[in-house]
């Protein structure tokens, strides 16, 4: 009861809103081959990403292989009333991506595309994947 209120420790507190959860990249994020740099949390997006591969241990970037979503298939459907579809690489932001290593061939991530309803987010959409060092 006569406890005062403390935020927690380790975890930041920001007066207003978090700029990280506002889409803000951190400083000190690594882009492209991290080069032997280990690396604590990978952001899977549309891009390929740096990694560590957690199979055969070797760095780099990832490689992408993409298959349709929900998200494209409702994108299909709404020209669809037009007499055509669109489901095809030109609405490569609205399906699902799998990440995968070159090395050893292993599939290390996916990023799916979950919300039917959700388009492109176009400032976004050629921000580049980041991996944040340990």
């Amino acid at each position: 009861m006569g406890q005062k209120d403390e935020p927690a420790l380790g975890v930041p507190y920001y007066v207003g809103q978090n700029p990280y959860q506002a889409g803000a990249i951190p400083p000190n994020a690594v882009f492209g081959d991290p080069k032997g740099i280990p690396i604590q949390q990978t952001m899977y997006r549309d891009t390929p990403a740096p990694f560590n591969c957690p199979f055969c241990g070797s760095s780099g970037l990832t490689f992408v292989r993409s298959k349709p979503s929900l998200a494209a298939v409702v994108g299909c459907m709404m020209p669809f009333m037009l007499g055509f579809c669109f489901l095809c690489p030109s609405m490569d932001c609205l399906w699902h991506k799998y990440h995968y290593c070159p090395n050893c061939n292993e599939k290390v991530a996916d990023f799916e595309k979950t919300d039917p309803c959700l388009g492109v987010d176009v400032p976004q959409w050629t921000q580049q994947s980041f991996a944040l060092p340990a």
